[in-house]
């Protein structure tokens, strides 16, 4: 059994250790962690519990020191990733990452603290270790935070299927520095500096491959919200031209009716005349009315993934003269699914329905956009002159188009059937196809 002072000095360990993870964290979290000082107590139960769970480990594995330093590791991993995600209410994969990069720094800050004192051969107190141990993480960590390392860690954690990926990348860093922790143990005394320096130096690797990944990631966001805008003054061009087309034909128009109304006059045919001019006007307003908002329902669209495949398709159909009619009635800013995989089962569905409209005489496709309480709704129309069997049509390989095609609606399928939150319906009526999607809740 452990005596009181046995129980005190590994809970003086785990505490030094949480002290310094937390400020690391504060960091990383960039400076919404200065209203977030009111919850750090809590942390206080995470070395708490790890005293508690190294005890009974000891108790279960006494012969095998570096299982209870792996589950060890693991559950205190876990509990700050609790504490985490309560504190600054983000997401159960970003508070991971986070404090799997604090777990990497703290490892550097403690091989750091012990190069500060490796000349008395550790023969010191344990209050001056822990000391020195947070002196040496609160001078990295005032050096991570004027590098401003927080704002590289959110761009390169990003959003969506990214964060599993880059958790898991994070993951790997914690590892990989928590064995060479554990390799100090067959370390020789004469070569422990070398080695500590190493550590150190792993660690400032692994911060520059960050900053990197992050720059690169930044790099090429930039760089599609600039193929973005230059897309939309494209959409907005075409647009542009074509509602000067109208006013040209318009004026041709109005002055016609004009010229014929002197003689129209004389001949008492003021009615005719007026009934033209209404029908004109209308059909003015009409057209020029769809273009422009056609125009404006992009703007909605406040995920630059989606709104970047949409125009794409969009001036592609416009190029194959394909009529096309979007309505995005609210702001659309997130979609309770795989961005990526929503993204594709977007493209398939808009893809099928354009080919499928360049079969008819007047091509056209229709989509919708409704974002409302934590739904969303997509649903494409278009005509279809031929007919359809329900039983074939989402079997891998089948298309009216001929052989080697009839992928997408398959793909569609297996896409959706990894999304329980998402519904897909599809109907065909009066020569109209229509596929429906519906995804609840957020992602």
């Amino acid at each position: 059994m452990f005596t009181p002072e046995e129980y005190w000095a590994i809970f003086a360990d785990f505490l030094g250790g949480h002290a310094a993870l937390a400020l690391y964290l504060f960091v990383i979290m960039d400076a919404q962690g200065r209203r977030m000082l009111k919850k750090l107590p809590a942390l206080l139960l995470s070395p708490l519990l790890a005293t508690l769970l190294g005890v009974g480990l000891y108790a279960v594995f006494p012969y095998h020191p570096l299982v209870r330093y792996c589950l060890s590791s693991c559950a205190i991993l876990l509990m700050c990733t609790v504490w985490v995600r309560w504190a600054w209410q983000t997401e159960s994969w970003r508070a991971f990452s986070a404090v799997c990069m604090a777990g990497v720094f703290q490892v550097a800050s403690s091989c750091l603290s012990q190069i500060l004192y490796l000349g008395s051969d550790f023969q010191i107190p344990m209050a001056a270790a822990m000391a020195t141990h947070l002196a040496a993480a609160l001078a990295s960590a005032a050096l991570l935070y004027r590098l401003r390392f927080g704002r590289w860690f959110h761009l390169l954690l990003g959003e969506g299927p990214g964060q599993r990926r880059t958790a898991l990348f994070f993951f790997a860093l914690e590892a990989a520095m928590e064995a060479f922790l554990i390799l100090q143990v067959g370390i020789q005394p004469e070569y422990l500096l070398f080695y500590f320096a190493l550590v150190l130096v792993m660690a400032a690797l692994m911060a520059g491959v960050v900053a990197y990944l992050s720059q690169q990631l930044d790099s090429a966001r930039k760089l599609e919200a600039q193929r973005d805008v230059i897309a939309q003054q494209q959409l907005y061009e075409g647009d542009l031209e074509a509602i000067r087309q109208e006013v040209r034909t318009f004026r041709h128009d109005y002055k016609n009716l004009l010229a014929g109304l002197s003689e129209q006059a004389d001949k008492g045919e003021l009615d005719g005349l007026r009934a033209a001019l209404a029908e004109l006007d209308a059909g003015f307003d009409r057209r020029i009315g769809e273009k422009i908002r056609a125009s404006t329902q992009l703007g909605n669209v406040r995920i630059p993934q989606v709104r970047s495949l949409l125009l794409s398709k969009l001036a592609a159909m416009a190029q194959k003269g394909i009529d096309c009619r979007l309505e995005v009635l609210y702001p659309v800013e997130r979609v309770g699914m795989d961005l990526w995989n929503f993204t594709r089962c977007l493209g398939i569905l808009l893809d099928n329905a354009a080919e499928a409209a360049l079969g008819t005489g007047t091509p056209w496709v229709e989509m919708i956009l409704l974002s409302q309480k934590g739904r969303l709704s997509l649903r494409v129309s278009n005509p279809y002159a031929g007919t359809i069997d329900p039983d074939r049509i989402w079997a891998e390989g089948f298309s009216t188009k001929g052989t080697g095609r009839g992928l997408g609606l398959a793909s569609y399928q297996r896409i959706l059937a990894g999304c329980p939150n998402a519904a897909a319906s599809t109907s065909w009526a009066g020569g109209v196809f229509v596929q429906e999607l519906t995804v609840e809740g957020t992602a």
